[in-house]
């Protein structure tokens, strides 16, 4: 790896860190860290970087020595590459079928602004001749990256929001805003740092008869396209009555007149007259609006069975870390969780679920239906992010 190349590559492992973690590369990456960020390149790829790896490279990039060099290959460079400029998923196969000549990591270096590579060696190497076969290539992808760029619309980091700070006037700087406020609860937003603090109010946006729905300190943001992934954590929510939950939300609209999705972390024991012991599950439900009494569920997924004390508190464990991720592109929906007893954790893919809608607003709530003898419990929200997605 010349000059160039090393200094392409350093730049492009902190625009990697920058984009997986919303921070500069300003110490080395510890275990999790780089098994994270390896599992976050995996499932924006479709290729492998191992997480041995990226903690080799960004120690490199933080203290690079002569004595000890990181010479990553051109496919991982180009992997590297395609999660910073967020290119279709593939596979490695694919790849070595139609993208051989690595298009994203000429591409990265060409965008970055450096040089291209020359054979320095040479005072007069740039008067050399070219063979036809050789211009032909750099025809081929100045066409290939024309059209790239041409095809792809920007997509950058849109949100990423760890509540810190739960100032109303910060909040609606980054574009949040408060739907069917209840100032009791909504003033205690911040009570655990580090946080936002929802409630499990009565309300719901299933349909009851005379009922008109609505979702208690529903806080939303506008999504800026039609294609997206987003992330939410929850700490130590585990519900235990009808019909607690929290969760996501898409709507079309902020009345729940038109099309809605919702993906939730919900308690049930109800069973038909069954008798079976209450259950904590992940649930989704679509919703075509205003007059739809019959909504699909798409996603019933029991999680832990709430047999008795020590059921339970498995479950209670369990649920210290619960996470959703959502991505969308046309009319597919593509949904996974996560739950772990620890801050290191993996995603899994419920579905895949085709929905024709186009939804403008996401939003995080917590409720209970509506249903007064159920408990009102906090529901802690650690971390939101928003990115846009390619469009296919």
């Amino acid at each position: 790896m010349d000059e160039i190349d090393r200094k392409a590559f350093a730049n492009l492992v902190k625009a990697v860190v920058i984009k997986c973690f919303g921070h500069p590369l300003n110490s080395p990456l510890s275990e999790p860290e780089s098994k994270h960020l390896s599992t976050e390149i995996n499932e924006s790829t479709g290729l492998v970087i191992g997480w041995r790896s990226i903690k080799n490279y960004a120690a490199f990039v933080l203290n690079p020595t002569p004595e000890k060099q990181e010479n990553p290959s051109v496919a991982t460079l180009d992997t590297l590459a395609r999660y910073v400029l967020k290119a279709p998923p593939t596979t490695e196969a694919e790849r070595k079928k139609t993208e051989a000549h690595f298009p994203y990591w000429f591409l990265y270096r060409e965008q970055a602004g450096l040089p291209a590579k020359a054979d320095l060696s040479r005072p007069n190497a740039h008067k050399a001749t070219w063979t036809w076969k050789a211009l032909l290539a750099i025809l081929f992808l100045g066409v290939l990256i024309g059209g790239f760029l041409f095809l792809r619309r920007p997509a950058d980091l849109t949100i990423q929001e760890d509540f810190h700070r739960m100032e109303e006037t910060y909040l609606a700087q980054q574009g949040w805003f408060l739907q069917a406020e209840n100032k009791q609860y909504w003033r205690r937003r911040a009570d655990q740092s580090g946080c936002l603090t929802l409630f499990t109010l009565e309300g719901d946006n299933w349909p009851k008869t005379g009922e008109t729905p609505r979702i208690q300190n529903l806080l939303l943001h506008q999504l800026p396209s039609d294609c997206f992934r987003t992330e939410v954590h929850f700490g130590d929510f585990a519900p235990n009555g009808n019909w607690q939950q929290a969760g996501l939300l898409l709507m079309e609209d902020t009345l729940f007149r038109r099309k809605s999705i919702r993906l939730s972390l919900s308690y049930n024991d109800y069973f038909g007259g069954y008798r079976q012991p209450g259950e904590i599950l992940i649930q989704a439900i679509a919703s075509n609006g205003i007059g739809d009494k019959n909504l699909e569920e798409f996603i019933h997924q029991p999680l832990f069975s709430l047999a008795n004390d020590k059921a339970r508190q498995i479950a209670r464990t369990n649920l210290k870390n619960l996470a959703f991720r959502l991505e969308k592109r046309g009319k597919r929906f593509r949904v996974l969780y996560a739950v772990s007893p620890v801050d290191n954790f993996s995603f899994k893919e419920i579905t895949t679920y085709e929905f024709g809608m186009h939804p403008k607003y996401i939003g995080l709530f917590a409720l209970k239906g509506f249903v007064d003898s159920t408990e009102v419990r906090p529901v802690h929200v650690r971390y939101f992010r928003l990115d846009d997605q390619w469009c296919e």
